[in-house]
């Protein structure tokens, strides 16, 4: 294990492997796989198979969690990595305060876009 990864694996509490997720979106597992193909969930491998799993604070019941997909693509087009990602949403924040993906699942997802379009340079 990589030093990015232990450290993910500290910040993120829980996961979720794809058929789960296509079971709680109500969805074909290969629409969940192309919702990660397709930069609208992220995905990292993990365990001893390696398999996709997706932190499961991104669900929020039968949904994505809201702003979600918009926060993903401009933390993409700022260059960040998945992994890097994953460390902004789950890194804790006390200006915000809590983590960025609390506050997305709070309906706070306005404020947490704004400081990502921050961190463009």
């Amino acid at each position: 294990m990589t030093e990015i990864d232990a450290k993910i694996e500290t910040l993120v509490p829980a996961w979720l492997y794809l058929p789960d997720i296509a079971e709680m979106l109500g969805i074909e597992v290969t629409k969940v796989r192309q919702m990660v193909k397709e930069g609208q969930l992220l995905a990292v491998r993990r365990g001893e198979n390696r398999s996709l799993q997706v932190p499961a604070a991104f669900i929020d019941g039968d949904k994505v969690v809201k702003g979600l997909v918009g926060l993903l693509t401009v933390l993409r087009d700022d260059r960040f990595s998945d992994d890097e990602i994953l460390e902004w949403l789950f890194t804790a924040d006390p200006t915000l305060p809590g983590t960025p993906v609390q506050a997305l699942s709070e309906n706070r997802g306005t404020e947490v876009k704004r400081r990502a379009q921050a961190l463009a340079v």
